[in-house]
């Protein structure tokens, strides 16, 4: 399986996910599943330009660790100490306060392997993780977002932050290579996913980088795009279900780019959206029959969980809907 995002959407899905992976010698963990994972990778994007990440970027000159931080913490074996050890901020101290550990320590190994995706690898070992985790290029790329309105907006932040809606996107420098692990795994997967996470800053730039969108597009895994729960303020407001899947088939230039997409039932409470008011932000629409004409099949399911006043996919949920697609598929052993 491989499983492509960004953020904390990406991250949360993962957490998930390796309950059901297969190890050697043993079952799954997690409820009982026709289809255990017996290979899982997180293909990540790498456009953060803010906090943590984006002052080790400007003052190191490396990639940005924040998000595959949070994926590699999610995959590992033991989410205890040496999770808490990696997720730990610092909260002062001149140069550290903002700081994660875990992203001083992907800098550390950078600088000592002279290569990220070789200090991903380390630190994935380190935390023992299930699964692999790939940024989606090596390659320090920048968002440029074109609007509605004809103007550019340059930087994740600033893109984020921007009131205007998001028309394109593109990635500069363009035409960046992958890694060529993450072909593999693609050309190797059953089941590709995309989301859930920010439509514009966490899933399409990964379909901007060269050959990702169109491995997909050409592999004969079973495809699915993991809806978000809410609209998000400067990204895609007002967009349904179907909108985000044209965005996507649109930047990866696929007529057709997924064959199933989950999406959520279960209404959320009152206080989640007055919460998710205040920023305009609402439930996404359901628009199935859109969703249909596009090719996809849509497969509902009771997703959300509220956390605190967050929107949260249920993960074990989804991750058990996701493998009995797979083991129903006829082109697909079970």
């Amino acid at each position: 399986m491989v499983a492509i995002g960004g953020g904390t959407g990406l991250s949360t899905l993962l957490r998930g996910l390796k309950h059901f992976v297969a190890r050697a010698g043993e079952h799954a963990a997690g409820p009982p599943t026709p289809a255990p994972i017996a290979d899982l990778s997180g293909v990540v994007t790498v456009t953060d330009d803010g906090g943590s990440s984006g002052r080790l970027r400007k003052e190191l000159n490396m990639l940005p660790p924040g998000d595959v931080r949070s994926c590699i913490v999610a995959l590992s074996e033991d989410e205890a100490l040496l999770s808490q050890l990696f997720q730990h901020r610092f909260s002062k101290g001149e140069g550290l306060e903002g700081h994660s550990f875990g992203n001083l320590f992907l800098a550390a190994l950078t600088s000592i392997t002279h290569d990220f995706s070789e200090a991903v690898r380390l630190s994935s070992e380190i935390l023992l993780t299930r699964g692999h985790i790939y940024p989606a290029t090596t390659s320090n790329v920048e968002l440029e977002a074109l609007m509605e309105d004809g103007s550019r907006v340059r930087g994740e932040t600033k893109i984020t932050a921007s009131k205007g809606r998001i028309k394109e996107l593109f990635l500069d420098p363009p035409q960046v290579e992958p890694l060529p692990q993450t072909l593999e795994a693609i050309a190797r997967a059953d089941l590709i996913t995309i989301g859930p996470g920010s439509l514009f800053t966490s899933l399409i730039p990964n379909l901007l980088v060269r050959g990702i969108a169109q491995a997909i597009a050409g592999s004969s895994a079973l495809k699915v795009f993991i809806c978000n729960l809410m609209t998000q303020a400067n990204e895609s407001l007002g967009l349904t279900a179907s909108d985000h899947i044209k965005a996507l088939n649109r930047h990866a230039q696929a007529d057709r780019l997924f064959d199933y997409a989950l999406i959520n039932r279960t209404p959320a409470s009152q206080e989640l959206r007055a919460k998710y008011a205040l920023e305009a932000a609402t439930p996404i629409v359901s628009d199935l029959e859109a969703v249909e004409a596009l090719g996809v099949i849509p497969v509902l399911g009771d997703y959300l969980e509220e956390e605190v006043g967050v929107a949260r996919h249920a993960t074990d949920r989804v991750a058990h809907d996701l493998l009995e697609l797979v083991s129903q598929a006829p082109s697909l052993d079970a």
